[in-house]
């Protein structure tokens, strides 16, 4: 039977990505909603709830009045334990509506690197990650929810991804994304930012080349671990 996935969209670049063909694979039927524009269901309704990334912050509430809405949205389904997978902005999303504080970061952190996975990561789906560089993209960062396992850090972010039992899964970092050609979406659509940063696209294009392919095969092969671990 046909499970139904709300995919919360906050910028039309920044998409589901390889976890697309997983989710269809897995008999879901797709359901989009474009933050800030479509009004948001019953936060109980859908099978899964997937809140993907964007450029603005949990915190900007008073100009995208949208961020407030989503993290409230939140607050009843992540009560009841219904799956959540929220990528950067939607795990940012999710760490607020769990009580836990989300602020900037000294520096953004933008690049492939690898994380560095804890004892419980490695014992669950995340293990598919292990040493493989993760694209990071973010100038804000949450803290672990109390009650929630912390799975992965990095030097610049030691919180990079949380778990609260098996439905809900929050990730700092995009395992969806960083193939190329689609990464050059990222690259275009940020253009500001980057320069802003002084990062070279270049260089990034380059890493996408390089490690884009072994990211979707194990970002999928994670997404796949989690989405079998899901409470029937």
């Amino acid at each position: 039977m046909s499970k139904t996935a709300l995919i919360l969209r906050h910028l039309a670049f920044e998409d589901l990505g390889s976890f697309g063909a997983v989710l269809e694979d897995q008999d879901y039927n797709l359901v989009h909603a474009e933050a800030g524009i479509d009004p948001l269901p019953d936060p109980l309704g859908a099978d899964l709830v997937v809140v993907l990334g964007g450029p603005i912050g949990v915190n900007d509430g008073d100009a995208y009045p949208s961020m407030t809405a989503e993290r409230d949205w939140l607050v009843p389904r992540l009560a009841a334990r219904r799956p959540t997978l929220g990528i950067c902005l939607g795990a940012q999303l999710m760490a607020a509506a769990l009580g836990a504080r989300v602020a900037a970061m000294p520096r953004k952190e933008i690049g492939f690197a690898p994380l560095a996975l804890t004892e419980a990561a490695r014992e669950g789906p995340l293990s598919a990650l292990e040493g493989v560089p993760v694209l990071h993209w973010h100038g804000e960062a949450f803290e672990t929810p109390a009650g929630a396992d912390n799975l992965a850090g990095t030097a610049a972010c030691p919180a990079q991804a949380f778990a609260m039992g098996p439905a809900l899964l929050g990730l700092q970092f995009h395992p969806e994304a960083g193939e190329l050609p689609a990464f050059e979406r990222w690259l275009i659509g940020h253009s500001v930012e980057l320069a802003q940063a002084g990062i070279n696209p270049a260089s990034l294009r380059r890493d996408a080349g390089t490690h884009g392919p072994a990211l979707r095969r194990a970002g999928q092969s994670m997404l796949r671990a989690w989405l079998q671990e899901l409470p029937a």
